[in-house]
């Protein structure tokens, strides 16, 4: 939700079915990323693509995902006040109308939903896994807890 309300400006709340199941993709994707055909799509993806497996379900999540922030974008588009930008959408769009007149600029509305895309992705890949090896090395290590002396933690994580 921290990264939803810098790239989008608002935060969602935590039973929104939209905001679930969009953490469902997510988390489906990061499961089917370990899979052998989805590695090799990433190196055949001409030959992949006339085969079914677990590659085809990330490419769907994905086009689902870009949906739901190019829906986003358009909505901020819709009630954008140059004056008032409200997140990361607002102020690339701001630049997009200062660059409006240059040919060779790169703020485009693709380069915003694919930029806003990789944001929220990554902000939100990178904190959950993060988070999730955080709690369980304090599982692992529940004697660390609590008492003040994370170095424990740190030096046993390198024996």
């Amino acid at each position: 939700n921290i990264i939803c309300s810098i790239v989008f400006g608002d935060r969602f709340d935590y039973q929104d079915k939209k905001f679930l199941t969009l953490i469902d993709w997510i988390e489906e994707n990061n499961k089917l990323q370990t899979s052998i055909q989805t590695q090799l799509y990433n190196f055949f993806p001409t030959v992949m693509d006339y085969l079914p497996g677990p590659h085809k379900a990330l490419i769907k999540n994905i086009e689902k995902v870009d949906k739901f922030t190019t829906d986003i974008v358009v909505e901020h588009q819709k009630t954008l006040d140059p004056t008032c930008p409200r997140d990361f959408i607002d102020a690339f769009l701001n630049k997009m109308e200062q660059e409006k007149g240059n040919v060779h600029s790169k703020f485009t509305v693709e380069t915003l939903s694919r930029t806003t895309l990789d944001l929220f992705l990554a902000g939100t890949g990178t904190t959950s896994i993060t988070l999730r090896f955080a709690i369980l090395i304090l599982h692992k290590y529940p004697e660390i807890v609590g008492n003040g002396n994370s170095l424990k933690l740190f030096n046993r994580l390198w024996d």
